[in-house]
């Protein structure tokens, strides 16, 4: 099928721009290996706390805020991140029916709250997992993960330049890797209890 026929070219894809990621993080590579295979890719099997080192998180949140005060409001914020993602996927599009405007602010508070709770990891956890269960209707896979965390890589390495370090660059791949890989668990393991209880719900109060 058409779908199928895409995820196979998106898994290409994250296995290229993992060696891309990789190969543009100069001195920091032994740093990005050393952070075990859960964070260099989408891992799904697992949805546990996640602590990052404190030097890196300072790092990914100065550059996240950086990248705020640059935008003339979090609404261009979110516009500049739903471009970056649709110019590179623009079949992405029919995933999300909601109007654009909401859309994009919807995806920078997502990882305004992301980013902010990281340095606990429980709230950390909890954060997305909560982001999780309101996107329990989105179909996330790995390639999926792997072309909104590069969009928005990419559109922080162009904005910022030289001042998007490589340390920041490994701790937003880490932290997508794990985002991405946490709502696909909490799909793949709630939705149908979901389904379940709402379907017994509704039939003892017919």
């Amino acid at each position: 099928s058409e779908d199928e026929y895409d995820d196979a070219g998106m898994a290409q894809a994250e296995v290229d721009a993992g060696e891309d990621a990789v190969g543009g993080l100069g001195a920091e590579v032994d740093e990005f290996m050393g952070l075990g295979s859960q964070l260099q890719e989408v891992q799904d099997q697992t949805f546990e706390e996640l602590q990052l080192p404190a030097d890196m998180i300072l790092e990914t949140q100065g550059a996240w805020h950086s990248f705020l005060s640059a935008s003339s409001s979090r609404a261009a914020a979110g516009e500049a991140i739903y471009n970056a993602l649709f110019d590179s996927a623009p079949s992405l599009q029919s995933l999300f029916k909601t109007p654009r405007s909401v859309m994009a602010l919807r995806f920078m508070n997502g990882l305004n709250s992301i980013i902010s709770a990281m340095e606990n990891p429980t709230e950390f956890k909890v954060t997305v997992e909560t982001l999780g269960f309101q996107h329990m209707d989105l179909e996330v896979t790995a390639p999926r993960v792997c072309i909104f965390r590069d969009a928005i890589v990419d559109l922080l390495d162009m904005e910022m330049g030289d001042r998007f370090t490589s340390k920041a660059r490994i701790g937003f791949f880490a932290m997508m890797n794990y985002v991405g890989g946490a709502y696909i668990y909490i799909r793949r393991e709630y939705a149908g209890r979901i389904k379940i209880i709402s379907s017994s719900w509704r039939t003892a109060n017919n």
